[in-house]
């Protein structure tokens, strides 16, 4: 019986699969080997593009007015149709708000630290200079972040980061440099995802997938470990339900949701 429910489940799930086109999925049109039709309403019609009748309009809040950083108010000096005098209508008004961008303002600092000469030691000593100075180099803790936003969370390549660089910010730093700067935000990032490490054993839930990519010609496999506080990944050269065992231990006591093909290796 458990048999027949799995195959049922995986009929399913190819099926599903098999319905995907442009229209049901982020496919491109491209890969549709029939064009799909487009969706109709009850009563036979194509459905027109765009908020269908009846649906709830929904509209922007305003900025507070905190945020605003500059007011205008444009008045009227007479009437523009008779140019007969005019005088204000209650508070009724009509109100727009836009918002801009403005080319990156950019702080440049420059420390120096001079040498100064011992006759005793017969040598010379520089002052040191602040540790986020040492450590950070020619690029600061905001663009740093910045940086490390635009690599990770946006997926950005080198090249894209160094042509934003360049043509928003106003600053051309070069593509070793960058990946320097990727480099200390990884150092940096160890201890925590360390401490997060030790924390998934404990959880009561996670949600475990992965998925595969290649990494210079070799196989790797990506692991994402959804927990209700936090998702840590995990690459391993390896997609055997061996590396569960090896992240979670064999004494995890919490509730597991993994995938169908997870749980055919387990």
């Amino acid at each position: 019986m458990d048999a027949l429910q799995t195959e049922v489940a995986s009929l399913r799930d190819l099926l599903a699969t098999a319905r995907k086109n442009s229209i049901t999925s982020s496919k491109p049109p491209s890969s549709d080997i029939v064009k799909p039709k487009l969706a109709q309403n009850a009563d036979g019609t194509t459905r027109s593009i765009g908020g269908q009748p009846g649906h709830p309009m929904h509209h922007r809040e305003p900025f507070p007015a905190e945020q605003v950083t500059h007011f205008e108010e444009h008045t009227l000096d007479g009437c523009p149709c008779c140019g007969g005098p005019v005088h204000r209508n209650g508070h009724l008004a009509r109100v727009v708000q836009q918002v801009d961008v403005t080319k990156p303002p950019l702080t440049i600092e420059q420390h120096t630290s001079p040498e100064y000469w011992c006759a005793q030691c017969r040598r010379g000593f520089k002052a040191p200079m602040p540790a986020h100075i040492e450590k950070g180099g020619l690029v600061g803790l905001e663009l740093t972040a910045l940086i490390a936003f635009m690599k990770g969370a946006c997926h950005a390549s080198f090249s894209t980061i160094w042509t934003f660089l360049r043509d928003v910010v106003g600053v051309t730093i070069s593509r070793g440099a960058l990946s320097t700067i990727l480099g200390k935000v990884g150092a940096a990032l160890e201890k925590p995802y360390a401490e997060l490490l030790l924390l998934r054993p404990k959880e009561d839930a996670l949600n475990v997938d992965e998925t595969g990519h290649k990494d210079n010609g070799a196989r790797w496999w990506t692991w994402c470990f959804r927990a209700e506080l936090y998702t840590l990944y995990h690459v391993d050269a390896h997609r055997s339900a061996g590396v569960l065992m090896e992240v979670l231990g064999k004494e995890f006591k919490g509730v597991l949701g993994l995938p169908l093909s997870l749980l055919k290796m387990s």
